[in-house]
């Protein structure tokens, strides 16, 4: 036999032998890891197994009835919140999508970003007919990564899903695992996120000093943690519980867990009771900012009931609603309603505001009252403040002397036309 007919033989063997690189993936799916060695020590502490065609995961569920209370509010509140958003037809951030089911969510995971960090507890808040349930996932450990996500019904169900801070951190933490296990898992859904941190920072503006949820739980929904640990532990629990099998630490992150989605049930009655009722117990700072943020949704209509409100009540002692006001007017047309909003929040405000609202003064008496001296008055009072302010950014001070030079410039050419500029 030649050498080459030799060649071509090894060659038939060769492909005979080796398998192709889709027949290996598709065996390497089907591999269901075997259960953890420390099973037993974990279902010791109340969680229960459950396994699915990727493998093994473990869960604690647990049921409240409808008077449950966590802080100053009942689970049951949630029932009127939903219908509230339904009679007021408003287009808001915080509306629920009616045709999802509404879920309250939150995670634990083992670090804060890169590829290597893992989920490693899921929770979830939902209403089931007459209680709330809620179902925590537990990873027993990488190799079951594709059963824990799958177990989550994420792929399965699109959701309106409430979160703190869940748009820039949990969903984006949940995408990239679902990534790492794409070829195994069907494809996750696209739901609807409802990110409380951001109304939160909305509404309370101006009056908290920070936005964790510890603290919004203590000042706005009257909940105080007894016993919990400081969320940078849960991951150090977590890795302990599943190098040594130890249960008993894990479930302290499993009850931290569970009150952070407690709370994001709570926070959302809350929320909604001030975006929606005149009656809800609110600072004229809290209510100013919300008649904002509809000014922002262009929900006119609301924002400058809203704001007629807090200005009845409160009056010139508090200019913010003036000046957001303000802008509403101009809007209409309500040209010297303007103009006095607009005084109100020149002589009360301090820092960008209220250079704004000279800016606002000085276009309104040159173009729609045609008071030129006044216009000029204002610009200058508006170049002193500028130069003046500490509370201002230089870039903003740059920009806004900048633009009052020129209109000083432009007013003095109306009113002396004849003198050197």
């Amino acid at each position: 036999m030649s050498y080459e007919a030799k060649l071509m033989q090894m060659k038939k063997l060769v492909k005979k032998k080796i398998p192709k690189t889709t027949e290996i993936e598709t065996e390497r799916k089907h591999i269901i890891p075997p259960s953890p060695p420390y099973e037993e020590q974990w279902l010791s502490e109340g969680l229960v197994k459950e396994e699915n065609e990727y493998g093994t995961v473990y869960k604690r569920v647990i049921n409240y009835d409808l008077h449950y209370e966590h802080g100053n509010y009942q689970l049951a509140g949630l029932l009127h919140t939903v219908e509230r958003w339904k009679e007021a037809k408003e287009i808001h951030p915080l509306s629920p999508n009616f045709d999802r089911p509404l879920v309250f969510f939150d995670t634990e995971t083992t670090g804060l970003k890169g590829a290597g960090t893992l989920i490693f507890l899921m929770g979830f808040i939902e209403y089931t007919e007459t209680s709330f349930t809620l179902t925590q996932y537990v990873l027993p450990g990488p190799d079951h990564e594709a059963a824990f996500l799958y177990a989550t019904n994420l792929w399965k169900t699109p959701m309106s899903i409430v979160m703190y801070n869940g748009k820039s951190f949990d969903m984006p933490q949940v995408q990239t695992r679902w990534t790492m296990n794409r070829d195994a898992l069907p494809p996750l859904l696209k739901h609807t996120e409802i990110d409380l941190l951001h109304g939160s920072k909305r509404i309370w503006k101006n009056e908290m000093a920070t936005f964790k949820l510890t603290a919004v739980e203590e000042e706005q929904l009257g909940f105080f943690r007894d016993g919990d640990i400081p969320g940078y532990m849960a991951p150090i629990i977590y890795q302990d519980a599943v190098k040594n099998g130890r249960a008993e630490m894990l479930m302290k992150v499993l009850l931290h867990n569970e009150w952070d989605i407690l709370s994001l049930v709570t926070l959302y009655i809350r929320s909604t009771d001030m975006l929606l009722l005149d009656t809800a117990h609110a600072t004229s700072n809290a209510e100013t900012n919300i008649g904002k943020w509809f000014t922002d949704l262009k929900s006119y209509g609301r924002s400058k009931e809203i704001l007629q409100r807090i200005i009845v009540e409160y009056g010139n002692d508090e200019p913010r609603a003036h000046f957001h006001i303000a802008f509403i007017l101009k809007r209409e047309g309500q040209y010297a309603e303007a103009l006095d909003s607009f005084l109100i929040a020149a002589y009360g405000l301090t820092g960008r505001e209220r250079v704004i609202a000279c800016e606002e003064l000085t276009k309104l008496y040159e173009h729609r009252m045609n008071e030129l001296h006044n216009a000029l008055k204002w610009t200058m009072i508006a170049i002193s403040i500028t130069a003046k302010d500490t509370d201002i950014s230089q870039c903003f001070k740059i920009r806004m002397g900048n633009a009052f030079n020129h209109r000083e410039m432009r007013l003095r050419r109306k009113l002396f036309p004849g003198e050197a500029q």
